[in-house]
């Protein structure tokens, strides 16, 4: 955690993501860093987790972002299980609706300069980079395997990114993809939550497989 100032005055706290600095001699580690600031400080949506700066000191690259009290999905998810518990409809289905809003905002972004389309795909929507805060705030994190037109980086050809128990089949057999791998797997999340249980990975391979 660190505190972002003003003139000596305490204004919000904020995570501090700082990366090794043994990672920067991975050119393609920092190329991979710089490609997600460039997408995630374009992003201002209540339902997506904030950056506010991004930079280096030394040797070291750090992203400082919102700081959010509160657990991800799958964390509360075991905590129920273990509990013998289950999430309430209603709540499962305001958070579904909640990242449905911030997938929304993502996937209509355009180039904050040229206005042209980002198509944006977040490819990793799951319940470990969806977060409820204390105060009931649901954030969407976690852009860095995002697809973009502002990344420089581009994945090779048949290789998979994301979490394969959410994954829609296309993305897990490696095809292109858009804003309707996110949704799926945001279906695969409003599964989980609305049932108690892991969606059925083996039926999705069957049909990543067809």
């Amino acid at each position: 955690l660190a505190m972002i100032a003003a003139l000596g005055l305490f204004l919000r706290e904020v995570f501090l993501a700082a990366h090794d600095a043994e990672l920067t001699r991975d050119r393609e580690y920092v190329t991979r860093f710089i490609d997600e600031a460039r997408v995630v400080v374009t992003l201002n949506h209540a339902n997506i987790c904030h950056v506010f700066d991004v930079g280096r000191v030394g040797d070291e690259y750090y992203l400082a972002m919102e700081y959010i009290s509160g657990r991800d999905i799958r964390t509360i998810q075991d905590r129920c299980r273990q509990r013998e518990r289950i999430i309430p409809p209603a709540t499962a289905l305001h958070i579904v609706c909640e990242v449905l809003e911030a997938l929304d905002y993502a996937h209509r972004r355009n180039h904050p300069i040229s206005g042209e389309p980002l198509n944006l795909v977040h490819r990793d929507v799951s319940p470990q980079n969806v977060l409820v805060s204390f105060e009931g705030e649901v954030k969407l994190i976690d852009f860095g395997l995002a697809a973009s037109k502002l990344k420089v980086e581009r994945p090779q050809p048949n290789v998979v990114m994301g979490k394969m128990a959410c994954m829609a089949p296309e993305q897990a057999r490696g095809d292109p993809i858009d804003a309707r791998a996110d949704l799926f797997a945001c279906g695969v999340l409003a599964y989980e939550l609305l049932a108690g249980e892991r969606f059925p990975v083996e039926l999705r391979l069957r049909k990543a497989r067809q």
